[in-house]
């Protein structure tokens, strides 16, 4: 840290090839400030044209592992468990505000933060955690994206095959994800796609459910009512086959979030040079950015599946249906083509863009761990550890029996430790000085953190309990 005139300590800013431009950042906090005394309506509307790290989440976050979860939510039990999405994300919420209120007021980088007012363990799961969920779980993106592309190309006639589309989706991922910081018009160039991204992903699937229709409005709206918990879904009494809706609703109350956007997240703040005029932007950012998109999109893929597996519709098979199976009954459903491609290109889309921002998670960490430049050399090749993920559209088949279980409670028990460390941070009065929250709102926020870290813990006790038995008998077997 360095002693500015006043020996007040100046915050340590993000080191990067080009950073923002100071005379640019210092109008924008001048126009942000001009805004705190304007109506609501017309700050909210500034607001969406200066947004950008948000959708970085949502970019992140809508993969292949939300659209199993909601397709079996939708598929197994209706619109009975839509509204376990929104919680989750405002759980997710919670934690990410905390983050941002924390690095926006302070403009000190997280890791070493963390480090000095939490614990070295702390910071350890931090980076730990954001590099083996972005690097493992990289191989199950692409296996639904080169299926999903294989599945277009077998609609349309062109023949794309599997191998064929794992390759074109890691030259898109390469090219884009390595221009992250070279410059800040490629900064916001890269912050604008994934925007469009995730748009087009809740494009794709809202044109699938106005084709598929709401079959039960009432029920629709009733699902966003907590219920459903208890229930049990068992295809033709197959019991391999059944999914319990509690198991969803954990699952899906503990996975909204994942380790590499809490890292991702306020490295993303610093790198558009954001501080503590941009608090109440990156609040609304999260919520405009992340929880809208996020929502639109769980909430349309239920509609999809509960529309075509409902009462009148087919018989949904249960635990195993994949994701690339739906497009292909709706096509079949509905004698066209069409909701098929724009259900594959959605989910094409969701695990692009996660490919995409695991491959910048890993470049920040490896800066943050090695002191290099965001957008240098050395950042664009570390964006390439994840990039053997791309064997997933070849063998995840074969990879994920060994991986997937272990992987789950490895990088997941990580996250607590996270969670706990960003509480100790927004308590910490050494940190966050006379920036730290206090009263009932410093309460209410610290016990929503609180919460999302027990929901998360019981999660991962459920799955160890659960599935380490069957995991290793397969193994041995």
């Amino acid at each position: 840290m360095n002693e500015s005139e006043s020996g007040q300590q100046e915050p340590v800013v993000l080191p990067m090839v080009q950073p923002p431009d100071p005379a640019v950042l210092a109008e924008e906090k001048k126009w942000l400030t001009s805004l705190e005394s304007a109506p609501v309506a017309r700050r909210w509307m500034s607001y969406l044209r200066r947004g950008g790290p948000g959708y970085l989440q949502s970019a992140l976050t809508l993969g292949g592992g939300t659209a199993a979860a909601t397709l079996l939510a939708g598929g197994a039990f209706g619109y009975r468990l839509l509204w376990v999405a929104p919680v989750s994300m405002l759980l997710g919420m919670a934690v990410l505000s905390a983050v941002a209120h924390q690095t926006l007021s302070t403009g000190k980088r997280p890791l070493p933060a963390i480090r000095e007012h939490a614990g070295p363990f702390f910071a350890f799961a931090f980076i730990a955690g954001a590099v083996l969920s972005s690097v493992i779980w990289h191989f199950a993106q692409y296996a639904l994206a080169s299926a999903a592309i294989e599945d277009i190309g077998a609609v349309s006639g062109t023949g794309i095959s599997r191998w064929m589309g794992g390759l074109l989706v890691l030259t898109w991922a390469v090219m884009w994800s390595t221009t992250y910081g070279r410059s800040p018009v490629l900064l916001r160039l890269f912050e604008r796609s994934m925007q469009v991204m995730v748009w087009l992903i809740v494009l794709c699937f809202a044109a699938v459910v106005v084709k598929t229709g709401l079959s039960d409005p009432g029920a629709f709206f009733s699902g966003f009512v907590p219920g459903g918990i208890g229930e049990t879904f068992t295809p033709g009494g197959d019991e391999t086959k059944s999914i319990d809706a509690l198991s969803l609703v954990v699952a899906g109350l503990a996975a909204a979030i994942g380790a590499n956007m809490v890292f991702l997240y306020p490295y993303s703040l610093l790198a558009r040079g954001w501080g503590k005029e941009h608090r109440s932007l990156a609040k609304f950012d999260l919520f405009a950015g992340m929880f809208v998109p996020y929502l639109l999109t769980t909430t349309l893929i239920v509609v999809a599946a509960a529309s075509t597996f409902g009462p009148d519709g087919i018989p949904f098979p249960g635990k195993g249906f994949a994701p690339v199976d739906a497009a292909k009954i709706l096509g079949q459903t509905f004698g066209t083509v069409t909701s098929r491609i724009l259900f594959d290109l959605g989910l094409l889309a969701m695990v692009t863009s996660s490919i995409t921002m695991h491959m910048v998670c890993c470049g920040f960490a490896a800066c943050e761990a090695f002191g290099w430049k965001v957008g240098s050399t050395k950042f664009r090749l570390a964006c390439l550890l994840p990039t053997p993920g791309v064997l997933g559209a070849f063998f995840w088949g074969d990879i994920r029996i060994w991986i997937a279980v272990p992987t789950t409670i490895l990088t997941g028990f990580l996250l607590p430790a996270v969670y706990i460390g960003i509480l100790k941070m927004q308590r910490s009065k050494a940190y966050l000085g006379d920036e730290r929250p206090e009263g009932m709102k410093a309460m209410l926020w610290q016990g929503t953190i609180l919460l999302a870290t027990l929901v998360l813990s019981a999660f991962l006790i459920w799955v160890t309990v659960s599935a380490v038995p069957g995991w290793w008998a397969g193994l041995t077997g």
